[in-house]
């Protein structure tokens, strides 16, 4: 058998003839996904001995609408399914080819100024799908199989200062606060924090297990609350439904909200995206190592599904996040006293003041 555990789920791998077939079989069980495996297997031996079905000459648009209805379909297909389809909708998929996506590459610089790293992913969404094809036997062979992607070149990240924070949080509504706050103590990404659920909260451990996530790797994993977000979580608790919802209701876009309050706080522009490097850029100043960090964000590492950082240990994750709040302590005195190195003067207006420790405590 080859079947390896994904977040809670297992996937099947199988080779036939040299090439990976693999499928989720949708069970976190091993003797069901032993069952599906053996399906699996039996249904790829039974499309060997079928006469071919090749048909390079039906239209990627036709293609797309098998692909939705029968393949593993991610949200990111769908969304470049809508631009991949006004260009190669009409071309037939065999047709397909280097040139082809150059001059689409092309076109869709032309459009709109893009970056190459947004046209690559078109790419990989219409390399993904002819990689179907095949494995469907709809044809020989994917013409990308080799057509590298355009090297991208490496953005700046921007982090949030503690005072850009501060002021962040002051301009944010209510129910925008809690998210930010959720996000930059817990480095979730906007879709995870926006479907967790009180369900998967376990305050008397001071866990917060991610409902659901983007990558395996973040299926289900363990986050320690810093001490703020328990405080903030504490309050209103419930025992089931989202946690991070505006008058009861879920909430689907924070675009607009995120927009008018970095407007209103007067900071530089960010992404809310630039929160999760935020999380990640303090807990590396806090002197977490980076098998640590990846652990608590659900890296996808592109590697080993055994990699190392898969298997940190709570303790450990406890750890990193008692370095980061020792971290943002120690930015909230120099912010209080001026970044002046008198422990004294410190010590004394940090006691008086408490509450002043933390930005949006």
């Amino acid at each position: 058998m080859s079947l390896w555990k994904r977040g809670k789920v297992f996937w099947s791998y199988v080779y036939v003839k040299g090439v990976r077939h693999y499928r989720s079989t949708g069970t976190g069980n091993r003797r069901q996904a032993e069952l599906a495996e053996l399906k699996f297997r039996q249904e790829l031996e039974e499309r060997l001995q079928r006469p071919s079905q090749r048909n390079p000459e039906m239209p990627f648009a036709h293609l797309a609408a098998r692909f939705l209805a029968d393949g593993i379909v991610r949200p990111y297909h769908v969304d470049r399914l809508k631009v991949l389809l006004p260009y190669f909708g009409e071309v037939p998929i065999g047709e397909i080819t280097k040139r082809l996506t150059q001059d689409y590459r092309k076109q869709r610089h032309a459009q709109k100024a893009i970056s190459e790293a947004t046209v690559n992913r078109d790419m990989e969404a219409l390399r993904h799908i002819l990689f179907w094809a095949v494995d469907e036997g709809l044809l020989s062979s994917n013409p990308l199989a080799r057509v590298p992607l355009i090297r991208e070149r490496r953005k700046r990240r921007s982090v949030m200062s503690v005072e850009e924070e501060t002021a962040l949080l002051k301009a944010a509504s209510p129910h925008l606060q809690r998210i930010i706050i959720a996000a930059l103590d817990t480095g979730m990404r906007r879709g995870e924090i926006l479907g967790q659920l009180w369900e998967y909260m376990d305050f008397p451990r001071r866990l917060l297990s991610v409902t659901k996530s983007k990558t395996p790797e973040g299926e289900a994993r363990e986050i320690p609350l810093t001490e703020r977000l328990f405080r903030m979580l504490s309050q209103g608790s419930k025992s089931q439904g989202l946690i991070f919802v505006f008058k009861d209701r879920p909430i689907h876009s924070i675009k607009t909200a995120w927009k008018a309050t970095i407007k209103r706080s007067g900071v530089r522009h960010y992404r809310f995206h630039d929160l999760r490097h935020t999380f990640n850029t303090r807990l590396m100043e806090a002197g977490v190592m980076q098998e640590v960090r990846k652990a608590l964000m659900g890296h996808s590492s592109g590697e080993d599904v055994h990699s190392m950082y898969t298997h940190v240990e709570l303790p450990v994750k406890r750890e990193a996040i008692r370095k980061l709040e020792e971290w943002m302590q120690e930015q909230a005195r120099k912010a209080i006293t001026g970044g002046k190195d008198d422990e004294s003067e410190s010590k004394s207006d940090v006691e008086s003041h408490p509450q002043r420790l933390l930005p949006g405590s």
